[in-house]
């Protein structure tokens, strides 16, 4: 930003309390949109054609990756990509120096890492691996000790696949709960792991039957078990730390009641305080939206509701001192519910110091005396700013996409119509700049997942290469999408390939219907599960599409779920192979590409990295191989050493220049 406008940051917060927050919901302004400084130039007109910008900018991202802040706000870590190796690294805020660099090994992918104290990171890593002569995706941890300048392997170095699931930080650092299997062949246990190097390992809860899932309190004590075993939940509690863990079926009236063979209404657990037999959870209500609930673990009942929301449901709960400390959902965009009245104060405050039609916090110390804030928007990929309360004082740390001038940027818009049999289907709509919009060539974007998750009005790096070079891009939540209810989620089940893809075929008629696009120049573009439905469509529909190009794409369903047998646990299994088949049992072959790809008949492109161990590299090979002798054989692209997304700019900037070849090939715009 330029200095003028610090200038104005500098006199909003001088007259403004100690904390900024993310814009609150309640206050009618949504957490959306691009922002423009004072002074800069006006962005090119509607009717005015931005110059092409070079594919490379949309994967020339900043290194900062996930950045967090220690507890104490003296230090920031953040994911890195370094000489083609997962890395983490971490900076000093006030002077934006590099205090260390932790690379993983080459094979190793960084899932997800958290602070442990003021000095400490533990990481998540996952990485392929030979299990039972097959190929898995095994999960481990790290730790950093930054004061100390070391990383190592955490914990038991035995056969276990899932070995990162971490339920409990010790605020000082000293040590970590862990629900972990000793062997394969036995239900999970909780270990202590000393978080030092070489830390001693202890159980501190031994195995039961069924259970999947340990729970403990804000102290470090398990509290609860919960899985399925035999077609019916088992629910384990303990009063307190020394109480024998008992099992529960002697439920009070009102308490949860889930009848045998059926699953449970979804529910989370967000926190179980110590010296209590309370706690709070995320939970459906029965309008099946999910809220956040005070909620009685002893005898399974809800005390009173903290927050519901009647359109959607509560993603996550923020809990400070024993008590949510903010809710947040998405409707079109990420939004925020504050339970206090100054935090609620100081979003006004934070809507006025940043310029940009969207702020959040993304992480802060533990007494705010320091946070990390994103402003940017859904056409603005934005920047990182560092706020020091104490100072009162906003400074930039980092642009997310240096290379890129949001100001040329398309901006998306939510859309909704009605797929063939009534269902309402929302999305997402960009249309390209300086083009009328009028039998336009169309991408149809089938997100990945595809259950839980779905799309929101944000910033899209693939969205805006195809919007630049003059596609009209639809991204349809299609049934089964996450963040719409339980109702919807259900009315994906079994229907993968089947009306879940009707809703693709609905969506680009909706456009061609309005005079929008062009119907003979529609294409589908996605990854993971956008990939197969994209490869899926042409197999199942040639007349409706041009061509499509699939990244990491599913194409044989019945091996897929074999392979996440390997490695995912009973509950998550059930769950996932409930609804990838329904209630009825779908039959998968019928859906897979790879099972008729002698018919393909259209232009696809077909790449996979080697080293994916979300949809491992033989679906790949088997859609190749089936689909050589088809009338028309894919264009072929294969990343080496790369997994299920993108770990480095080279590579993403690879997979964007091949699109943008086969579509200027296939479907061009012009």
């Amino acid at each position: 930003m330029k200095p003028v406008v610090w200038l104005l940051v500098a006199a909003i917060l001088a007259s403004t309390p100690w904390a900024l927050a993310a814009q609150d919901s309640t206050s009618g302004t949504q957490v959306e949109g691009p922002a423009k400084e004072p002074g800069e130039a006006v962005a090119p007109a509607a009717s005015e054609r931005p110059p092409i910008i070079p594919a490379r900018h949309f994967a020339e991202r900043s290194q900062f990756n996930g950045a967090k802040l220690s507890p104490d706000g003296k230090l920031i870590a953040f994911a890195a990509t370094v000489d083609d190796k997962a890395t983490l690294a971490v900076f000093d805020p006030v002077t934006k120096k590099p205090l260390g660099v932790y690379p993983l090994t080459a094979d190793a992918e960084l899932d997800w890492f958290r602070w442990a104290g003021p000095d400490k990171i533990i990481v998540a890593v996952s990485m392929q691996g030979e299990f039972v002569n097959e190929t898995v995706r095994f999960t481990r941890l790290a730790l950093v000790n930054v004061a100390e300048k070391w990383i190592e392997i955490l914990g038991r170095r035995n056969a276990v696949v899932e070995g990162d699931n971490v339920i409990f930080v010790a605020k000082d650092g000293a040590y970590a709960l862990v629900s972990s299997q000793r062997t394969v062949y036995e239900y999970p246990s909780v270990f202590r792991y000393e978080l030092e190097r070489d830390g001693k390992i202890s159980e501190v809860q031994t195995p039961r039957d069924g259970v999947w899932r340990w729970h403990a309190d804000d102290a470090g004590v398990v509290r609860i078990g919960t899985g399925w075993r035999n077609g019916e939940l088992r629910y384990f509690y303990r009063e307190a730390d020394g109480a024998k863990l008992r099992e529960l079926t002697d439920l009070g009236e009102g308490a949860v009641k889930w009848p045998k063979g059926e699953d449970p209404k979804y529910s989370s657990i967000s926190q179980v305080l110590s010296g209590s037999d309370r706690g709070y959870v995320m939970r459906e209500n029965e309008a099946g939206r999910v809220g956040v609930y005070l909620f009685d673990y002893a005898k399974r009942e809800i005390i009173e509701p903290v927050y519901e929301n009647a359109d959607w449901d509560v993603e996550t709960v923020a809990m400070r001192d024993g008590r949510p400390f903010a809710a947040f959902f998405t409707s079109d965009t990420e939004q925020v519910v504050w339970f206090d009245d100054a935090q609620r104060k100081l979003n006004q405050q934070l809507d006025k110091a940043l310029p940009e039609d969207g702020v959040w916090i993304t992480s802060r110390a533990e007494d705010d005396s320091r946070m990390l804030v994103w402003g940017g928007g859904a056409a603005d990929p934005g920047a990182i700013y560092i706020y020091a309360t104490a100072e009162k004082r906003v400074e930039p740390f980092e642009e997310l996409r240096p290379k890129l001038d949001f100001r040329q940027l398309a901006k998306p818009e939510p859309i909704s119509f009605k797929a063939r049999d009534g269902v309402t289907i929302n999305g997402y709509l960009t249309l390209p700049r300086g083009r009328e919009p009028k039998g336009l060539p169309l991408i149809v974007m089938p997100h990945g997942g595809p259950f839980w998750v779905r799309d929101t009005l944000s910033y899209n790096d693939e969205v805006q290469l195809l919007a630049n070079r003059g596609y009209a891009v639809l991204q349809p939540n299609f049934r089964g999408s996450g963040g719409y209810g339980e109702e919807f989620h259900k009315l994906g089940s079994g229907q993968i390939g089947r009306k879940m893809q009707d809703d693709l075929d609905d969506a680009m008629d909706w456009l061609v219907d309005r005079g929008i696009a062009d119907k003979g120049r529609a294409c589908l573009v996605g990854g993971s599960y956008g990939g197969y439905a994209s490869i899926w469509g042409l197999i199942r529909n040639p007349e409706r599409w041009r061509c499509a190009a699939s990244w990491a794409g599913v194409t044989d369903w019945a091996r897929l779920l074999r392979y996440d047998r390997r490695f995912l646990s009973r509950n998550s299994l059930r769950e996932w192979e409930d609804l990838v088949e329904g209630d009825q049992g779908a039959a998968l072959d019928q859906v897979s590409p790879y099972r008729l790809a002698a018919q393909l008949g259209r232009p696809l492109l077909l790449a996979h990295g080697t080293d994916d161990s979300r949809v491992p590299f033989s679906q790949y090979k088997a859609m190749r191989d089936a689909a050589a002798s088809s009338p028309t054989p894919p264009t072929l692209m294969v990343i080496d050493g790369e997994g299920h997304s993108f770990s480095s700019i080279d590579n993403e900037a690879k997979w964007y220049e091949a699109l943008e070849t086969f579509l200027a090939k296939h479907n061009p715009a012009d």
